[in-house]
């Protein structure tokens, strides 16, 4: 046996393994610092929502609680706290309910009309022609960037009594005499009148909100309704319109908290002075605030008017909860 058959083969070291790679999230994310930064980039915006909404709401709810008058605004009697006689008070007024009422039915009125309008609009623009689609969102859009009051100025004039262009209008059509008509004299009419003016503010949104929803709307889809039978209005029905749902409940939702927290087209329409069968809840809580000078109760309407509202939020809530689970 050779010397080189009896040396000891040298030994070589495993090769070194990597670290195990950090822990990642379902979606990919590291762990560090991923839970902080959404409310990092959240920050300003709650900051800002504190400081402008913060106080005036903490204030308004201050204020539903006490006695405040002229004599407390300025100084010569301290505020004093009444518990909930403010809201008995209020809620047991035959007028506070009157005016809840007319609210709900302007809102709801002024809401459908726009949907509705809405809605056709938006199917006409996808079966019109390019340019003529660029010229009508042209004018929704300049529709829509209009002030309220410069809206509101320029309807006074067209349903004036004397120069109104309206009444002209109508009274061209054969059997129809309108010139003088007074479209203010009653709270009905008045309000129709002030209706078609929020609803001409509100529906250049509508239209350019589904108009973007019905781009998303499968052709194929359409097409195979029509092939199994399905007219227009069952193409609509059956797809369209289940499409775009989460679209519709959130335009309705908005146009209701809108359409109720309606004030400058009523107060402008008036002359700054609604008379009593024009008054909706906004302009009925800043009489009592700044006309009656009782800015506790004035505070308890308008209270009681956020509560409302946050009624329509919480069905619209569970409205898209209900379409995320059917998702």
């Amino acid at each position: 046996m050779s010397a080189a058959d009896t040396t000891t083969p040298a030994k070589v070291p495993p090769p070194r393994q990597a670290p195990p790679p950090a822990p990642k999230r379902p979606g990919g994310r590291p762990t560090s610092g991923g839970a902080a930064t959404p409310w990092l980039l959240l920050a300003p915006c709650l900051l800002v929502l504190v400081l402008v909404m913060g106080y005036p709401l903490l204030r308004l709810v201050t204020l539903s609680f006490q006695k405040f008058g002229q004599a407390q605004l300025w100084g010569f009697q301290p505020a004093e706290s009444v518990g909930l006689d403010n809201f008995a008070e209020v809620l047991g007024d035959r007028e506070f309910w009157a005016v809840v009422v007319r609210t709900i039915i302007f809102a709801g009125g002024a809401v459908v009309l726009t949907m509705v309008i809405g809605m056709l609009l938006a199917l006409l623009l996808q079966r019109v022609s390019g340019w003529l689609k660029t010229l009508i969102n042209i004018v929704l859009v300049a529709s829509w960037g209009m002030p309220v009051i410069v809206a509101t100025t320029v309807f006074k004039w067209l349903f004036d009594t004397d120069y109104g262009v309206f009444n002209a209008l109508l009274s061209k059509l054969p059997g129809v005499d309108m010139i003088g008509h007074n479209w203010f004299a009653d709270g009905p009419q008045g309000l129709a009148v002030i209706m078609l003016l929020v609803v001409w503010g509100a529906v250049p949104f509508v239209v350019i909100t589904l108009s973007a929803g019905l781009t998303q709307v499968p052709k194929e889809l359409e097409e195979a309704a029509r092939l199994d039978g399905a007219g227009a209005w069952g193409v609509f029905r059956f797809v369209t319109l289940p499409i775009l749902k989460p679209i519709v409940v959130m335009l309705t939702t908005l146009s209701v908290i809108w359409d109720m927290g309606v004030f400058p087209q009523v107060f402008v329409m008036r002359n700054g002075h609604p008379e009593a069968e024009f008054q909706v809840l906004n302009t009925y809580s800043y009489d009592r605030a700044f006309v009656v000078n009782d800015y506790a109760q004035g505070s308890a309407i308008a209270l009681l008017t956020v509560l409302l509202l946050l009624g329509v939020v919480a069905v619209y809530m569970r409205q898209m909860l209900k379409i995320g689970e059917v998702e």
